[in-house]
């Protein structure tokens, strides 16, 4: 049985298993997931969406139904589409559309907090209790309930999923704040907390084209999942992937040692991080992230991109990259507000 991700227009995702020769679509209606269909006979089109990841096949498809670029592109039927792996599709209409559930609600038990720098801390949680491995996938993030309040905050996974739903997360620690002030003042091993979980539209999706990855501040969490799933899945990579990591000031700088294991594990990884506040101690360069950019990273302007990071962060990579032929790339990107 492969696994596959439906990813809606509202950033909800749904994982489904899909048997040996079944359909996409017929496995979805299987486990109560009604995606929109009229014909079932590859002439409609109402049950199209795109595969952003993974091996399929296309059953009969009628050419008013998916032009020759929109197969191309990944477009796909997902009443003629059998899966040879697990696949990844995205879906142009909202998940209530076809499912009234909302993301899966659990608890989950802190078992350690790691202040990994002076603003950051990683936060190990047990969810094991759930049963079921949760689903996610690396880059996406979680709604998760400040213990003891009525608040949410959301946050990358800073892991891949796996078995046992040993989770983490990579948080920011502002002045004030109300999760910042829960993990300084109260925060203890034991305390339960509840997450909703999968959420959003940024993953790793198919790898064809080198790989950059550029995070600012705790927007490394994302990467961090995505390139532990790299690690237990090398096979899915022969590309080179390089990181771009920038911060405010080097007491900012964290999980280095965990980036560095990267680069021993995957044979053509390579990272350059950057501060904007120079001191003493810090021998590297000093700047803005898109300092360490050169023309040479980009192949060309044949790269898959991928951003994560405060707004202003985000934005100036994308007008640097404006500013140059990058028309053949592709660009996905999460931007984050400190909270």
């Amino acid at each position: 049985m492969n696994k596959v991700a439906l990813n809606f227009s509202d950033g909800r995702t749904r994982f489904i298993g899909v048997n040996a020769g079944e359909t996409v679509l017929d496995a979805a209606l299987r486990q109560g997931i009604t995606i929109p269909v009229d014909c079932r006979e590859g002439v409609c089109a109402t049950c199209k969406g795109r595969c952003s990841s993974g091996d399929y096949q296309l059953e009969y498809v009628d050419e008013d139904a998916l032009s020759q670029s929109d197969l191309e592109q990944g477009s796909v039927l997902t009443c003629q589409m059998r899966v040879a792996s697990d696949c990844a599709i995205e879906f142009g209409f909202e998940s209530t559309l076809c499912t009234s559930s909302g993301p899966e609600e659990l608890e989950a038990v802190i078992t350690s907090i790691d202040l990994v720098s002076e603003s950051a801390a990683v936060v190990y949680i047990d969810a094991r209790a759930l049963g079921d491995q949760l689903d996610f996938l690396p880059g996406q993030y979680a709604h998760v309930n400040v213990p003891g309040t009525e608040e949410w905050r959301s946050y990358s996974f800073a892991c891949a999923p796996n078995e046992t739903n040993q989770l983490q997360f990579l948080i920011r620690l502002l002045p004030q704040g109300v999760m910042s002030d829960y993990l300084r003042d109260r925060a203890q091993p034991g305390d339960r907390m509840k997450l909703k979980a999968p959420l959003g539209a940024f993953y790793l999706h198919q790898i064809r084209r080198p790989l950059i990855f550029v995070a600012g501040g705790t927007g490394l969490a994302a990467f961090l999942g995505m390139l532990d799933q790299l690690v237990e899945n090398p096979q899915r990579c022969d590309q080179p992937i390089t990181l771009f990591y920038g911060v405010t000031q080097v007491a900012d700088l964290c999980e280095i040692e965990r980036i560095q294991a990267f680069a021993e594990k995957l044979p053509d990884f390579s990272y350059y991080s950057i501060v904007m506040k120079e001191n003493d101690v810090w021998q590297g360069p000093v700047g803005v992230v898109t300092d360490l950019f050169e023309d040479s990273h980009f192949n060309d302007g044949e790269v898959d991109l991928y951003l994560c990071g405060p707004p202003p962060m985000v934005d100036a990579v994308k007008g640097w990259l404006d500013q140059r032929q990058m028309a053949n790339s592709a660009i996905h990107y999460e931007k984050f507000s400190a909270s």
